[in-house]
């Protein structure tokens, strides 16, 4: 705690707050501080709140529930809950209002409750499973077009939001960038979340050999959406260090990025690409 600016730790404490999501604002809102708060008693470092976190996760609700970042009653509050608390927050995502489009977006705050980097959603949630589950992001929300790796006191952090993570090539790249941890706030739903959640946030680990961090709100069965939950981490090798079920709590994770280099020099799958035949380029 009290980490200094420029200063890495190597090792430290995560707290991903898997709340659950209700139709009104300010309990949101409220309840992330808490969980926040909460974390921050218990040692935790660097909090994370889940996507969508202020806002129910449907269609309807983006715009109604979306703000701007210089009039922003959630930000206002997460700024201030990071530097009362001295705590890093990856505040999970908020239907951000730019112009006349509505964004899925993360922000990053430092323990001084400053805004450090942000990230918007690149990959909209478009989707239609028969008999299953039908959801069309694009309906409403538009796409991002940046990759997001932070700087912070615990290194640097990569940030992807819940459809994000199933693309790979945005994984590696944030590898390359020199991401230690990439963290995806999420919502996969009862039917995407058994399927494949832990598979893909293992396989991201294992892949980029570093820590993976994804975090969903509860499942609240009187939403129209119904989260799968189950906020995990997934350390280099592949492991899972810690996870939730479907019930709204905080879920603890010491991370030791000394780890990272363990494991490569072990394996060294990223030294080891064959760059002579394939590569992975980005502007």
């Amino acid at each position: 705690m009290g980490y200094g600016r420029g200063i890495v730790h190597n090792k430290f404490k995560l707290a991903l707050c898997q709340m659950k999501v209700v139709d009104n604002k300010t309990k949101n809102i409220d309840k992330a501080k808490n969980m926040v708060e909460e974390s921050s008693k218990n040692g935790a470092d660097l909090a994370i709140l889940p996507e969508m976190f202020n806002c129910p996760y449907e269609n309807s609700k983006f715009e109604e529930y979306s703000e701007r970042i210089d009039n922003s009653q959630t930000l206002d509050s997460m700024s201030n809950t990071a530097s009362e608390f001295d705590i890093h927050i990856i505040a999970g995502s908020i239907p951000e209002k730019v112009k006349e489009s509505v964004y899925n977006t993360s922000f990053i705050f430092d323990n001084k409750g400053e805004i450090i980097g942000f990230h918007r959603k690149m990959h909209l949630f478009d989707i239609d499973v028969p008999e299953q589950i039908t959801f069309k992001e694009s309906d409403t929300l538009k796409a991002g077009n940046e990759i997001t790796v932070v700087e912070t006191d615990m290194g640097k952090i990569g940030i992807g939001i819940c459809y994000d993570m199933r693309f790979p090539e945005l994984s590696r790249i944030m590898a390359l960038k020199g991401a230690n941890i990439i963290v995806f706030p999420g919502a996969f739903n009862l039917t995407t979340g058994p399927a494949h959640w832990e598979t893909i946030i293992r396989s991201r680990a294992i892949d980029n050999q570093l820590f993976v961090v994804a975090v969903s709100p509860a499942s609240n069965n009187e939403s129209n959406y119904v989260a799968y939950g189950h906020s995990m981490v997934a350390n280099p090798w592949g492991e899972i260090l810690n996870q939730g079920r479907y019930d709204e709590e905080i879920i603890y994770a010491q991370v030791n990025l000394n780890d990272i280099n363990k494991i490569r020099c072990e394996l060294p799958l990223l030294k080891t690409r064959r760059k002579d035949i394939y590569n992975l380029s980005w502007k």
